[in-house]
C-alpha cells in the first residue's frame, strides 16, 4: 500500500531512508535547509524541498497534516530536531520517528511522546525504511540495491496453517520470494518442507526483492 511521508533532514541516514521509502512505492516528501543535499536527491524522492522545517507556515503551504508518517533526521541540531517534532505533533502526524545525536537528545525526544527515537546512521536508514508501515518486519539487511533478507513476525491469521496452504509451495513460490528458515520460540528450522505448519509468534526468514517483501507484509 503506498503511504505518504515526510522525511526531515537529508544527511547520510535521512537520505537513505528516504531512497529507501520511494523505491518502495511511497509518496516521498524530502525537506533539508541545504539546497545542495536537496538538489542530489532529485529524481530519488516524489518531492524534494529546499526549507527550514520548524517554519510552521512553510509546513502547512506543504499540507503536512495529509502525511500518514514522519522521519525526522535532524541529528546534531537538538533544538531543530525538538522544534520539529512539536509542530509534527500540533499537525496531528499519526506516526513519527526521529533520529537522536546523544542519550539527551533520544530522552527529551521520547518525553515529548514521539513514537519511535533511534540513534543510527546510513546503514540503519534501509531498515527504518522497511520497518515504517510493516510492524510485523522485525529486521532487514540489505544485500544489493532493492534485495535483501528479512525476519517477518507471523501474522496471526497464519497461525496453524502450513507453507503450502499460505502459497509458500516451494524455494521460489507464488510471492516470489525464497523461505530460508522458520524460528519456533529458540529452534530454528532451516530450509523448511512446505507442509511445515505456522505458529503465531514464529518468525519467517526470507530473501527476495524489497518490493515484495513489502507487498508481503503490507
Amino acid at each position: 500500500m503506498k503511504n505518504q511521508v515526510i522525511v526531515i533532514g537529508l544527511g547520510r541516514f535521512g537520505s537513505s531512508v528516504a531512497r529507501s521509502l520511494y523505491n518502495l512505492g511511497h509518496d516521498v516528501l524530502a525537506i533539508d535547509i541545504d539546497e545542495e543535499r536537496v538538489h542530489n536527491m532529485m529524481g530519488q524522492v516524489t518531492h524534494p524541498v529546499t526549507g527550514n522545517a520548524t517554519n510552521e507556515e512553510m509546513l502547512k503551504e506543504l499540507g503536512i497534516s495529509e502525511y500518514d508518517a514522519a522521519v525526522v533526521s535532524i541529528g546534531n541540531d537538538l533544538v531543530a530536531s525538538v522544534m520539529t517534532c512539536v509542530l509534527l505533533k500540533t499537525m496531528n502526524i499519526k506516526y513519527i520517528v526521529a533520529r537522536a545525536h546523544d542519550e539527551l537528545h533520544l530522552n527529551t525526544l521520547e518525553r515529548l511522546g514521539v513514537d519511535k527515537v533511534i540513534q543510527a546512521e546510513s546503514e540503519m536508514g534501509t531498515r527504518v525504511a522497511h520497518n515504517l508501515f510493516n510492524p510485523n518486519l522485525q529486521e532487514y539487511l540489505e544485500l544489493v540495491p532493492n534485495y535483501g533478507f528479512s525476519k517477518i513476525k507471523t501474522p496471526e491469521k497464519w497461525g496453524n496453517k502450513t507453507l503450502k496452504e499460505l502459497g509458500f509451495s516451494g524455494p521460489r513460490d507464488k510471492y516470489g520470494l525464497a523461505i530460508l528458515a522458520i524460528q519456533h520460540g529458540s529452534n530454528i528450522t532451516l530450509n523448511p518442507d512446505t507442509n511445515e505448519r505456522l505458529n503465531t509468534g514464529d518468525v519467517l526468514i526470507i530473501a527476495g526483492k524489497d518490493q515484495l517483501i513489502e507487498n508481503l507484509t503490507s
